[in-house]
C-alpha cells in the first residue's frame, strides 16, 4: 500500500531531517521545504539511497506569507501529513534592545507557521483528510523573564494549534501539537543543558510518527516536562515573578 507523502516545513533544521528520515524509513515520500533549498540536494540524495522513497525540493519562505498560497499548489501533491518545525530562537538580551529582533522572533515562531499551517488546513479541510503537526515549546506554558518573547510567540502557536484541532475535529483532519522541551539541536550548541531533560533530534522525530500513527493531541517529547511545566504554571504569580527560572 502506497503512504501517503509528508511535508517538512523547515527542513534544513535538526529535527527537521531527522522527522524526514523518519518518515521516509516508514515508507513515505517526503516533501523537504525550507529557504535555503539548494543546500538539501545531498540530504535529498541521501534519504533517497538510504529509504528508498520519492524526495522533493521546494523553497519555501515562513514569512513571505504572499507566497504560501502558490507554495502549495506548486507541490506535486497535496501532503497526507505536514510536520512544522519552522523557529527561531533569537537572544532574549537582543529581543529586548532591538524591537525589531523581537519581531523575527515573534514571527518565525508564530505567525508564519500559523500562516502556513493555515494555509494547509483549509486544502486538508477540502480533501477531507490529512494531519497537520505544529512543533511549539513548553516555553510557551508560562512568561519567564529569560525568554518571554521566544515563550510568547510559542504560546502564541500552541493556542492556534488547539484552536485549529478543535475547528477541524469532525472534518477528518487531525492536528497535533509537539512540546519538545530541551533537544540538542545547533540552535541549543553551547547551551548548558540537563541530561536528563534532554532529547535528542531523533526523539522528537520517533515520538511525532508514533503520535500521529496513534492519533494523539498533544505530546510532550520526555514526559517528566509535562510534570514540570504543570508545577511551573501553578506557582503563584506573586512568587513566581521574583524567582529566576
Amino acid at each position: 500500500m502506497t503512504k501517503g507523502p509528508v511535508l517538512i516545513l523547515g527542513a534544513r533544521s535538526d529535527i527537521g531531517m531527522a522527522v524526514a528520515h523518519k518518515y521516509a524509513s516508514l515508507g513515505h515520500a517526503v516533501q523537504l521545504a525550507a529557504r535555503d533549498v539548494a543546500s538539501l540536494e545531498r540530504a535529498k540524495a541521501d534519504i533517497e539511497v538510504r529509504h528508498q522513497v520519492d524526495v522533493t525540493l521546494h523553497a519555501f519562505d515562513a514569512l513571505a506569507f504572499e507566497t504560501h498560497a502558490a507554495f502549495v499548489d506548486g507541490l506535486p501533491v497535496l501532503p497526507q501529513i505536514a510536520v512544522c518545525v519552522v523557529g527561531y530562537m533569537g537572544e532574549q538580551a537582543d529581543n529586548e534592545r532591538d524591537l525589531s529582533a523581537a519581531s523575527r522572533v515573534m514571527r518565525s515562531n508564530f505567525e508564519g507557521p500559523a500562516h502556513i499551517l493555515a494555509e494547509l488546513a483549509n486544502r486538508f479541510e477540502a480533501r477531507g483528510s490529512g494531519i497537520l503537526v505544529g512543533v511549539s515549546s513548553v516555553a510557551g506554558e508560562r512568561g519567564r523573564a529569560t525568554n518571554y518573547v521566544y515563550g510568547s510567540a510559542k504560546a502564541g502557536f500552541t493556542a492556534f494549534l488547539s484552536g485549529l484541532r478543535n475547528r477541524l475535529a469532525k472534518k477528518d483532519v487531525h492536528v497535533l501539537t509537539v512540546l519538545p522541551g530541551f533537544v540538542a539541536t545547533q540552535m541549543t550548541a553551547g547551551m548548558d543543558l540537563p541530561a536528563r531533560l534532554t532529547a535528542q533530534p531523533d526523539d522528537v522525530a520517533g515520538k511525532i510518527a508514533a503520535a500521529t500513527a496513534s492519533g494523539r493531541n498533544v505530546i510532550y517529547v520526555k514526559s517528566i516536562w509535562w510534570l514540570i511545566m504543570m508545577i511551573i504554571r501553578n506557582i503563584p504569580e506573586a512568587i513566581f515573578k521574583g524567582m529566576k527560572i
